[in-house]
Protein backbone atom coordinates (compact mmCIF):
# COMPACT_ATOMS: atom_id res chain seq x y z
CA UNK A 1 0.00 0.00 0.00
CA UNK A 2 1.45 3.38 -0.95
CA UNK A 3 1.93 5.65 1.59
CA UNK A 4 -1.10 8.36 0.63
CA UNK A 5 -2.91 5.23 0.23
CA UNK A 6 -2.16 4.71 4.06
CA UNK A 7 -2.92 8.18 5.10
CA UNK A 8 -6.38 8.35 3.43
CA UNK A 9 -7.33 4.90 5.05
CA UNK A 10 -6.29 6.18 8.07
CA UNK A 11 -8.45 9.48 7.74
CA UNK A 12 -11.10 7.13 6.66
CA UNK A 13 -10.97 4.94 9.82
CA UNK A 14 -10.46 7.71 12.96
CA UNK A 15 -14.05 8.01 13.67
CA UNK A 16 -14.12 4.73 14.19
CA UNK A 17 -10.88 4.40 16.23
CA UNK A 18 -12.29 7.11 18.56
CA UNK A 19 -15.27 5.94 18.87
CA UNK A 20 -13.98 2.54 20.33
CA UNK A 21 -11.61 4.03 22.10
CA UNK A 22 -14.38 6.17 23.99
CA UNK A 23 -16.38 2.79 24.47
CA UNK A 24 -12.88 1.58 26.13
CA UNK A 25 -11.54 4.66 28.09
CA UNK A 26 -15.24 6.35 28.95
CA UNK A 27 -13.41 9.52 28.72
CA UNK A 28 -13.61 11.51 26.27
CA UNK A 29 -9.77 13.24 26.88
CA UNK A 30 -8.44 9.82 27.50
CA UNK A 31 -9.82 8.75 24.40
CA UNK A 32 -8.26 11.20 21.98
CA UNK A 33 -4.98 10.58 24.03
CA UNK A 34 -5.64 6.68 22.98
CA UNK A 35 -6.38 7.47 19.50
CA UNK A 36 -2.99 9.66 19.18
CA UNK A 37 -1.04 7.30 20.72
CA UNK A 38 -2.07 4.43 17.90
CA UNK A 39 -1.64 6.72 15.37
CA UNK A 40 1.80 6.94 16.16
CA UNK A 41 2.57 3.71 16.72
CA UNK A 42 0.58 2.38 13.23
CA UNK A 43 3.00 4.68 11.75
CA UNK A 44 6.03 3.75 13.63
CA UNK A 45 5.65 0.38 12.63
CA UNK A 46 3.93 0.67 8.88
CA UNK A 47 7.21 -1.06 7.73
CA UNK A 48 6.21 -4.03 9.26
CA UNK A 49 2.85 -4.20 8.47
CA UNK A 50 2.24 -7.32 6.35
CA UNK A 51 0.19 -5.98 3.00
CA UNK A 52 -2.16 -9.13 3.25
CA UNK A 53 -3.60 -7.99 6.52
CA UNK A 54 -6.71 -5.75 7.47
CA UNK A 55 -5.43 -2.29 8.39
CA UNK A 56 -8.78 -1.79 10.68
CA UNK A 57 -7.90 -5.00 12.31
CA UNK A 58 -4.36 -4.06 12.95
CA UNK A 59 -5.33 -0.53 14.09
CA UNK A 60 -8.34 -1.98 17.01
CA UNK A 61 -5.28 -4.24 17.87
CA UNK A 62 -2.93 -1.54 18.11
CA UNK A 63 -5.78 0.58 20.24
CA UNK A 64 -6.35 -2.28 22.21
CA UNK A 65 -2.93 -3.62 23.57
CA UNK A 66 -2.51 0.35 24.50
CA UNK A 67 -5.30 0.71 26.38
CA UNK A 68 -4.22 -2.91 28.08
CA UNK A 69 -1.05 -1.43 28.26
CA UNK A 70 -1.91 2.22 29.79
CA UNK A 71 -4.52 0.21 32.38
CA UNK A 72 -1.68 -1.71 33.42
CA UNK A 73 0.53 1.15 34.03
CA UNK A 74 -1.73 2.81 35.80
CA UNK A 75 -2.57 -0.12 38.44
CA UNK A 76 1.06 -0.41 38.48
CA UNK A 77 1.32 3.24 39.73
CA UNK A 78 -1.74 2.94 42.07
CA UNK A 79 0.08 0.50 43.42
CA UNK A 80 3.29 2.39 44.11
CA UNK A 81 1.48 5.20 45.50
CA UNK A 82 -0.15 3.38 47.84
CA UNK A 83 3.16 1.53 49.17
CA UNK A 84 4.59 4.98 49.55
CA UNK A 85 1.52 6.06 51.43
CA UNK A 86 1.97 3.49 53.74
CA UNK A 87 5.52 4.06 54.14
CA UNK A 88 4.87 7.56 54.88
CA UNK A 89 2.17 6.84 57.31
CA UNK A 90 5.16 4.36 59.21
CA UNK A 91 7.66 6.91 59.43
CA UNK A 92 5.34 9.75 61.68
CA UNK A 93 4.87 8.24 64.92
CA UNK A 94 2.41 9.39 66.90
CA UNK A 95 2.84 11.39 70.13
CA UNK A 96 2.26 8.57 72.50
CA UNK A 97 4.73 6.33 70.84
CA UNK A 98 7.56 9.18 70.77
CA UNK A 99 6.83 9.21 74.16
CA UNK A 100 7.28 5.79 75.04
CA UNK A 101 10.58 5.87 72.78
CA UNK A 102 11.81 8.85 74.59
CA UNK A 103 11.11 7.04 78.06
CA UNK A 104 12.87 3.43 76.81
CA UNK A 105 15.66 5.35 75.86
CA UNK A 106 16.07 7.80 79.42
CA UNK A 107 15.67 4.66 81.27
CA UNK A 108 18.39 2.55 78.77
CA UNK A 109 20.73 5.47 79.55
CA UNK A 110 20.50 5.36 83.44
CA UNK A 111 21.46 1.33 83.51
CA UNK A 112 25.25 0.90 84.54
CA UNK A 113 26.99 0.29 81.11
CA UNK A 114 27.32 -3.76 82.05
CA UNK A 115 23.55 -3.47 82.22
CA UNK A 116 23.36 -2.03 78.90
CA UNK A 117 25.81 -4.04 76.69
CA UNK A 118 23.94 -7.08 77.93
CA UNK A 119 20.60 -5.91 76.70
CA UNK A 120 22.27 -4.57 73.31
CA UNK A 121 23.90 -7.55 72.75
CA UNK A 122 20.68 -9.93 73.40
CA UNK A 123 18.08 -7.76 72.02
CA UNK A 124 19.83 -6.12 69.02
CA UNK A 125 22.60 -8.14 68.05
CA UNK A 126 20.41 -11.70 68.89
CA UNK A 127 23.27 -13.07 70.62
CA UNK A 128 22.56 -16.28 72.79
CA UNK A 129 23.36 -15.76 76.39
CA UNK A 130 26.08 -19.30 75.54
CA UNK A 131 27.62 -16.47 73.74
CA UNK A 132 27.48 -13.41 75.94
CA UNK A 133 28.91 -15.95 78.51
CA UNK A 134 31.93 -16.38 75.94
CA UNK A 135 32.22 -12.92 75.63
CA UNK A 136 32.51 -11.95 79.09
CA UNK A 137 33.93 -15.41 80.35
CA UNK A 138 31.64 -15.94 82.44
CA UNK A 139 29.13 -18.79 83.14
CA UNK A 140 25.48 -18.86 81.39
CA UNK A 141 23.72 -18.69 84.58
CA UNK A 142 25.54 -15.24 85.67
CA UNK A 143 24.45 -14.05 82.08
CA UNK A 144 20.92 -14.97 82.76
CA UNK A 145 20.84 -13.44 86.39
CA UNK A 146 22.69 -9.99 85.35
CA UNK A 147 20.11 -10.03 82.49
CA UNK A 148 17.27 -10.39 84.31
CA UNK A 149 18.63 -7.70 86.98
CA UNK A 150 18.83 -5.23 83.82
CA UNK A 151 15.45 -5.79 82.40
CA UNK A 152 14.62 -5.04 86.15
CA UNK A 153 16.49 -2.09 86.34
CA UNK A 154 14.67 -0.69 83.01
CA UNK A 155 11.05 -1.94 83.85
CA UNK A 156 11.80 0.33 87.00
CA UNK A 157 13.32 3.30 85.16
CA UNK A 158 10.49 3.49 82.59
CA UNK A 159 7.67 3.36 85.45
CA UNK A 160 9.63 6.30 86.88
CA UNK A 161 10.90 4.69 90.26
CA UNK A 162 14.41 5.40 91.43
CA UNK A 163 15.88 2.58 92.55
CA UNK A 164 16.94 2.57 96.10
CA UNK A 165 21.01 2.20 96.21
CA UNK A 166 21.44 -1.31 97.87
CA UNK A 167 23.14 -1.37 101.48
CA UNK A 168 25.69 -4.20 102.28
CA UNK A 169 25.81 -5.73 105.57
CA UNK A 170 29.51 -5.55 106.94
CA UNK A 171 30.67 -7.45 109.99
Amino acid sequence: MSVHAFDDRLTELLPRLRRFALWLARDPHSADDLVQSTLERALSTRAGKREEGDLRAWLFRILYRQFLDARRRSQRYAWLLGRLREEDEAQWPSAEREALAQSALSAFAQLTSEQRNLLLWVTVEGLSYQQVAEILDVPIGTVMSRLSRARQAMRRHGDGEQPAPSLRLLK
